[in-house]
């Protein structure tokens, strides 16, 4: 399983906020680049042999055409070494490698109405499907947080015509606020819920939702909720039901790690169950999920590889 590597150039770096920076990436000969539905995230290869993921901020056109991707990237004061390699070693002109889009945070196209919350960087997928249900003419509600305007991304683009009317801001500094209990208090039929932000704000969101369908409600996380990585669990066998044999799984290895030594490459990238790189069609009820990316209905068939295991002594997955 080879996952496709694009070269981009950095055609645009643009000052957003103290902290934040956007960065439009080009294809190096003027090319489109690959389309790619709202709520996308590429993985970027930056200096310093880094990868992180980041959303795609702007929505793409008709039939998702795209000539630029925007993302934006916070320079966090405890960096693992990522947005800080982004924010001072990256130049525009700069070729960089990404990979193809990828969507586990998608727009429902079953919904009568869509809210969306975003917390400070957290507005970047939020904003590219604003755009979109703005020209699909839906109903749909963007509530933004942010300290202050200051520190408000992309405060631009949330000015535009079509984006205007449909968002509502809250500002720590400012008179301008959201009741979270109030907006989430009920849940109409059909209505979708989409948050993305900081650990603290997902926390406070899915707190005020926890009456909500679980189905109705849908996160795109930055860093795994428990703050520590996957622990580990007994040992298992994987069923791959298309090869026709099991591979073992140790108490003290991913699933990940295990078909790897077996040659079979699954392509992985946060390897915390967030960004769904490494989601296969699985029987999802054997399942032990541990991911923060599928929805519930998700699970009854696919799994997150990277931290995922077997309920029992065996999970069974279609490969």
């Amino acid at each position: 399983m080879v996952e496709r590597t694009l070269t981009v150039r950095v055609a645009r770096i643009r000052r957003e906020t103290p902290e934040i920076l956007s960065f439009e990436l080009a294809h190096p000969w003027g090319r489109e680049l690959p389309g790619f539905e709202a709520g996308a995230h590429i993985d970027v290869k930056m200096p310093g042999g880094f990868a992180r993921q980041y959303s795609l901020a702007r929505a793409p056109g008709v039939g998702g055409a795209c000539d630029r991707y925007l993302i934006g990237v916070k320079r966090e004061g405890a960096s693992r070494g990522g947005s800080a390699s982004m924010h001072e070693r990256v130049r525009e002109g700069d070729l960089l490698p990404i990979s193809a889009p990828r969507n586990t945070f998608p727009v429902q196209a079953g919904g009568r109405r869509h809210l969306l919350l975003a917390g400070g960087i957290g507005m970047t997928p939020l904003l590219a499907m604003a755009q979109h249900l703005a020209r699909q003419g839906a109903d749909f509600e963007l509530c933004v947080f942010a300290r202050s305007r200051e520190h408000l991304a992309f405060a631009e683009a949330l000015t535009a015509p079509e984006l205007a009317p449909h968002v509502r801001l809250h500002l720590d500094d400012g008179a301008e606020k959201i009741d979270l209990k109030a907006l989430l208090r009920e849940h109409a039929g059909g209505t979708h819920l989409y948050v993305c932000g900081p650990a603290g704000f997902m926390n406070a969101v899915r707190k005020a939702a926890a009456h909500w369908p679980d189905d109705a409600v849908h996160a795109e996380y930055f860093a795994s909720p428990n703050d520590s990585s996957v622990p580990a669990g007994k040992a298992f066998s994987l069923r791959l039901t298309q090869r026709g044999f099991s591979v073992p799984v140790a108490a003290d290895q991913t699933a990940v790690d295990a078909l790897h030594d077996f040659g079979i490459d699954i392509p992985v990238s946060c390897e915390q169950g967030l960004c769904g790189t490494c989601v296969v069609p699985a029987e999802g009820e054997s399942a032990e999920h541990r991911d923060f990316c599928l929805t519930g209905a998700e699970r009854q068939h696919k799994v997150a590889l990277c931290c995922s295991r077997a309920r029992e002594q065996e999970l069974v997955i279609h490969l």
